[in-house]
């Protein structure tokens, strides 16, 4: 479907199922996203100009195995899902994207949604060295764990989809994609084993954003604006999100433990702070390290991603699977602190 198509019916989708009525300018789709696509447009009414965003999803919701397989151990949730995760979490007062309209079959669109635009920068490697941020770095980690603290106190009785997963069960999904590649390497085998062992035994349930990191977040001159990428929220151990925000991998080559932009003790006192628990680090220490062992087996399975001629997948797929090493490297370091 060409982009002028598209916009045409974009304009009557929102006319539709929000009563905005204006003509779609400025059609364009923008790069990254492993499995959306996104456009960002503006919306010409009488009122003047919105800068919106389009997001569309595949029509069918990937299955565990599939879903893993791009870093990610459960189905990942279908548009409608996803927007009501990000409806719920402003109402919680998140800087969650404003959802303006959930599309259906009958949009001629592909299911997704449409949200208002936040203006800001993405790119990590950007936003953990440009002097542009250094006033937003200051007040990143701070303002990281407040918004987590909010997430992680939203009610998950009023959003009933959510799968709940235990660490063992995210253990068994990735164990079982390794397996199943017939790659055979000493430093992985270990770190599954390691994870087996030392897995939690307790945690207090909550939303659990699992992607919130450096190049999920939209970030101005004054910091944090906006959370993306919700698809993958489920229900689990809190401490799991401050883990991913602590990942090497995620701090584009920035010098703070958080996220790359600032120090783990601004996170955690801003955490404890606004949720009134404590951050337990020997937990974040696990999820941190579990987390670098799912990406290495991400990389481990898009390096061996074939054609339907048993051909390899793409150079760049290649490249990524010969990183496997760094988030292994990782994982060591952490295990022997």
């Amino acid at each position: 479907m060409d982009a002028p198509h598209i916009a045409r019916r974009l304009a009557l989708a929102l006319q539709r199922h929000a009563g905005l009525h204006g003509s779609v300018e400025d059609l364009r789709r923008l790069t990254g996203g492993a499995t959306k696509t996104t456009w960002s447009f503006d919306l010409l009414t009488a009122d003047g100009r919105r800068p919106m965003i389009l997001q569309q999803m595949p029509t069918t919701t990937a299955s565990a195995s599939e879903s893993a397989s791009a870093g990610i151990a459960a189905p990942k949730l279908d548009a409608a899902e996803d927007a009501r995760v990000m409806i719920a979490a402003r109402a919680h007062g998140v800087p969650a994207p404003a959802v303006l309209a959930v599309l259906d079959v009958h949009d001629g669109l592909e299911r997704g949604y449409v949200t208002e635009r936040v203006e800001g920068e993405t790119l990590g490697r950007k936003l953990v060295s440009d002097p542009a941020y250094a006033g937003a770095r200051r007040a990143m980690a701070a303002q990281a764990g407040t918004i987590l603290a909010a997430i992680h106190s939203m009610p998950v009785a009023e959003l009933p989809f959510l799968q709940r997963l235990s660490p063992a069960r995210e253990l068994e999904v990735y164990a079982g994609l390794l397996a199943r590649t017939g790659f055979s390497h000493p430093a992985l085998e270990y770190a599954v084993q390691w994870v087996r062992k030392n897995l939690p035994v307790d945690w207090p349930d909550a939303l659990v954003h699992s992607d919130f990191r450096t190049g999920n977040l939209i970030v101005g001159s004054e910091g944090i604006r906006c959370v993306l990428d919700w698809e993958i929220a489920r229900v689990g151990d809190p401490m799991q999100d401050l883990g991913v925000l602590g990942m090497r991998t995620w701090r584009f080559g920035g010098a703070g433990e958080a996220g790359g932009f600032g120090a783990r003790e601004d996170l955690y006192a801003a955490y404890e702070r606004a949720s009134g628990r404590p951050v337990d680090p020997l937990r974040v220490r696990f999820w941190e390290a579990f987390s670098n062992l799912k990406w290495a087996i991400g990389c481990v399975r898009r390096g061996l991603s074939v054609r339907a001629d048993g051909s390899p997948a793409s150079l760049e797929l290649c490249a990524v699977g010969r990183r496997m090493e760094e988030p292994l490297w990782d994982f060591f370091q952490l295990i022997e602190a």
